[in-house]
């Protein structure tokens, strides 16, 4: 028998090729994301009851139990419709998160938009308006929920709001979070230094371990930093402490500099950040059309 096992591995071996070993390790990532995206999520309890069926089917095979047999083998049938039904959260965020990859975004915004200095002003002064905003908010326990878009479109979000599209301005932001305001119980959103909507509705996350003290403006905040990649500002509107919600966590604490300097990190590019080539071949081109 050891020789027969050893005989079949040293076929497998002379025959595994380059293309083999790729296959094996696309499987691997894909059977990897998939472990990472159901942990800690509702997906995970799916997947158990899945894995319990599972084990019915065989019991049911083993013991001869015919119409148990019966209906799971119809009900795995359509497995593939039963799992997109069943997973359509999970898989759409995987899809949002792959539409988000770094070399996807790039391209795309080189395509679609130039690089524009007068943008990256735009955002600068938003950025500070909305800092000496939070921090009024905090002395004053003004509850607030601002979102500063960035690669997800948060355009269905917006249009549970007030469209406003306007420029940024303490005085405009303090008047949308006053407390006696029509807009103050919903959130703000900022896209490209702009405030295009206010009073928008949230998602609220379904994270069983966010503590009690936590509001429903805070799960507000966190539901729609699990969902997109924009950045949300929060202002407690019992303690005053300002807070990010980034990626589904929090970051407590800030003050006028550190909020600051964090949103800058966030929302603008590096003075390192190398261009790409795309981006260098559009730019010439709009100078030369300029010239001309």
């Amino acid at each position: 028998m050891i020789s027969n096992i050893m005989s079949t591995i040293t076929s497998i071996f002379k025959t595994f090729q380059f293309k083999d070993a790729v296959d094996i390790i696309v499987i691997a990532f894909i059977i990897y994301y998939l472990f990472r995206l159901i942990r800690q999520t509702r997906a995970g309890q799916l997947v158990k009851g899945v894995i319990i069926l599972l084990i019915a089917y065989g019991i049911s095979a083993i013991f001869d139990l015919t119409m148990v047999h019966f209906i799971l083998r119809a009900l795995f049938e359509f497995a593939v419709i039963i799992i997109v039904v069943l997973f359509q959260p999970e898989l759409r965020k995987a899809l949002e998160k792959l539409g988000r990859s770094k070399v996807y975004s790039k391209t795309i915004k080189t395509i679609v938009t130039s690089n524009n200095d007068d943008d990256a002003d735009v955002l600068t002064k938003a950025i500070s308006d909305v800092c000496d905003s939070a921090v009024v908010f905090s002395h004053t326990k003004t509850g607030a929920l601002i979102l500063f878009e960035r690669e997800s479109l948060l355009t269905e979000i917006a249009n549970t709001g007030t469209y406003l599209n306007s420029d940024t301005s303490t005085a405009l932001l303090g008047n949308i979070f006053f407390n006696k305001a029509p807009l103050h119980d919903g959130a703000c959103i900022i896209r490209e230094g702009k405030i295009l909507s206010a009073g928008c509705i949230l998602p609220l996350s379904d994270n069983t371990n966010i503590s009690d003290s936590l509001g429903t403006r805070h799960r507000a905040a966190l539901g729609v930093s699990e969902e997109t990649d924009c950045v949300a500002i929060v202002v407690s509107e019992e303690t005053g402490v300002i807070s990010i919600a980034l990626g589904g966590t929090f970051i407590r604490d800030f003050n006028r500099e550190t909020l600051y300097n964090k949103l800058t990190e966030l929302l603008l590019p590096s003075d390192n950040e190398k261009p790409d080539l795309l981006s260098v071949l559009f730019k010439n081109r709009k100078e030369r059309n300029d010239e001309k």
